[in-house]
């Protein structure tokens, strides 16, 4: 079912709650500049398996509202908390999409981990996602700045050519127009904050703070957040385990879709 939960005044997050009434929680948080609705061919299959599956949408994408402000990981990853306080979540497992997989990590370390027991990366956008003067890897600050410009001056295209480097594998032009569609679905403006905050943003402090099993999945091919970018937070968060994916870009979760579901029950267990 979905419904709306307040996590500030005149701001309210829509989530899809998939319960087949029992089994563990599962919270999907999305990437840049999607919703929860690209977890489609995750939300078909694990609640088969008695998992209950909880996709959220960030303020400003999907079916949430669209403030002015409010785009900082910070306010982020506070608006998770009020979600999984709201629902009275146990035992979490956090699920988080490259922009997603930052968020979480910002959550386990400005919430403490709150009644997340396991911490699942996927493609995750961290620990950095643009290159500094002590970081060589990922993205440069201009190829972001690019994309946000393109976001205020054609979406529609921006979207297009982020979408050709999404994934590696052949997809149906009806498939692509889906996938397009999602993004599409975000406010301009919450495209360009979060674009901003992706840009800037820096969770190397974070990593030390995770406490909790923690997975890193992470396709060899992927072009928006590079391979190394995986092996960075496989170093900085003890105990995490690496889970390439051979034959995936950034959209791993269709890529090898039937590995990406099998590896992630795995895990969670």
């Amino acid at each position: 079912m979905g419904y709306y939960i307040t996590v500030e005044q005149n701001v309210n997050i829509y989530v899809e709650d998939i319960d087949p009434g029992y089994g563990k929680p599962i919270l999907f948080l999305h990437g840049w500049p999607a919703n929860h609705k690209m977890f489609e061919y995750q939300f078909n299959q694990l609640p088969r398996m008695g998992y209950r599956c909880i996709g959220i949408d960030h303020r400003g994408f999907g079916k949430s509202d669209r403030p002015w402000k409010g785009y900082s990981y910070n306010r982020l990853a506070d608006d998770i908390r009020i979600v999984i306080d709201t629902l009275k979540l146990e035992n979490v497992t956090l699920a988080g999409h490259s922009m997603g997989g930052a968020i979480a990590i910002r959550y386990m370390a400005r919430h403490a981990g709150h009644k997340v027991t396991k911490l699942a990366l996927l493609a995750a956008a961290a620990p950095v996602f643009t290159r500094r003067p002590d970081y060589p890897y990922g993205l440069t600050k201009e190829a972001v700045n690019k994309l946000i410009e393109g976001t205020y001056t054609d979406r529609p295209k921006m979207l297009d050519d982020f979408g050709d480097i999404f994934f590696a594998r052949y997809l149906t032009e009806s498939f692509k127009d889906w996938f397009h569609g999602l993004g599409l679905e975000a406010s301009g403006h919450a495209t360009a904050m979060c674009a901003i905050s992706l840009r800037d943003e820096d969770l190397r402090q974070d990593l030390a703070m995770i406490n909790v099993p923690t997975g890193i999945f992470h396709g060899k091919q992927d072009k928006v957040c590079p391979f190394v970018l995986a092996e960075l937070l496989h170093a900085g968060i003890k105990g995490s385990e690496l889970i390439p994916f051979k034959y995936s870009g950034h959209g791993l979760f269709y890529c090898e879709l039937e590995k990406f579901n099998r590896e992630l029950i795995r895990f969670i267990g």
